[in-house]
C-alpha cells in the first residue's frame, strides 16, 4: 500500500503522520527523537516510501536514518510552507498531517538535501565562523579597554610588532589582566582556526565542480532533457 509520511521534527520529539493514497490518516503519533524510537515506526514502511520534514534544528541525523531505511527523504523549505504557517488550527498533529498531504499532492516547497560531504563542509564553515566571531569579540574588548584608558591603539595591533607594543604598554593591574586574558584566548583560538582553514581548503579542492543544485541544473541543460522524466 502506498503511503505518505509527514514528520514534524522538533529538538527532542517528532510528530509522525502516515496517510494512505486517498489521503486518509492511518496514524499520527508523537515519539522521542532517535533511531531507537523511530525505527519501529519507519522501519516497517516499504522501501522508497516518501517522508517529508521541515529543515528544522538538527535534521542531518534524520536524513541518514531515512537513507539507511531505504526511504525517500523530502526536505521542506520552512519559510515557504505557507499551508502550515497560515493554518488556523496549528499543532504538531496538524502540521505533520499537512506535510504528508502536501507530499501526496506533490505541492511541497522542497529544499536541496546536500550530500554528506557538503554537509560536513558546511559544518566546518559554521564552526570556523563561530570561532572567528569569538576572536573578533575579544579583539574588540581589548580596543575597548584601551579606549577606556584614553590610549590610541596601533592600527596593526594584532601583528607581531603590535602585540609587542601591547605587551610593553604600562597599564594598571585590572586592564592589564583583561588584555592578557583576551590575548591568551586569542592565541588559543588561532590553532583551531588555522587547522580549519587547511581542512576547508582541502575539502574545497576535492569538491567536484558543479556538485551543488545549480551545477546540477547546468549539467541538465548541457545534456538535454532527461528521457526518463515526465513533464507535468
Amino acid at each position: 500500500m502506498t503511503v505518505y509520511v509527514g514528520n514534524d521534527v522538533h529538538r527532542k520529539r517528532s510528530q509522525i503522520a502516515v496517510l494512505d493514497a486517498a489521503g486518509d490518516e492511518q496514524r499520527n503519533r508523537n515519539v522521542p527523537n532517535g533511531p531507537v524510537q523511530l525505527v519501529p515506526i519507519l522501519g516497517v514502511l516499504a522501501p522508497g516510501t516518501p517522508v517529508a520534514f521541515e529543515a528544522a534544528y538538527g535534521w542531518g541525523w534524520l536524513v541518514e536514518l531515512l537513507e539507511e531505511l531505504e526511504l525517500e527523504p523530502h526536505l521542506v523549505h520552512p519559510s515557504r510552507c505557507k499551508a502550515i504557517a497560515s493554518a488556523r488550527l496549528k499543532n504538531d498533529k496538524v502540521d505533520a498531517a499537512t506535510l504528508a498531504q502536501l507530499l501526496r499532492a506533490e505541492l511541497l516547497p522542497e529544499a536541496w538535501i546536500a550530500p554528506p560531504e557538503i554537509r560536513d563542509l558546511r559544518a566546518l564553515l559554521r564552526h570556523r565562523a563561530s570561532l572567528v566571531r569569538l576572536a573578533t569579540g575579544l579583539k574588540n574588548r581589548v580596543h575597548a579597554v584601551l579606549a577606556d584608558r584614553g590610549i590610541s591603539a596601533r592600527s596593526s595591533l594584532w601583528t607581531t610588532p603590535g602585540r609587542a607594543w601591547l605587551t610593553a604598554l604600562e597599564l594598571p593591574p585590572t586592564p592589564r589582566a583583561i588584555i592578557e586574558d583576551c590575548c591568551g584566548v586569542l592565541d588559543t583560538l588561532a590553532t583551531p582556526i588555522a587547522r580549519l582553514d587547511r581542512e576547508i581548503g582541502r575539502a574545497g579542492q576535492a569538491r567536484p565542480q558543479g556538485s551543488g543544485p545549480h551545477g546540477l541544473a547546468r549539467r541538465r541543460q548541457a545534456d538535454g532533457p532527461d528521457p526518463g522524466r515526465r513533464d507535468r
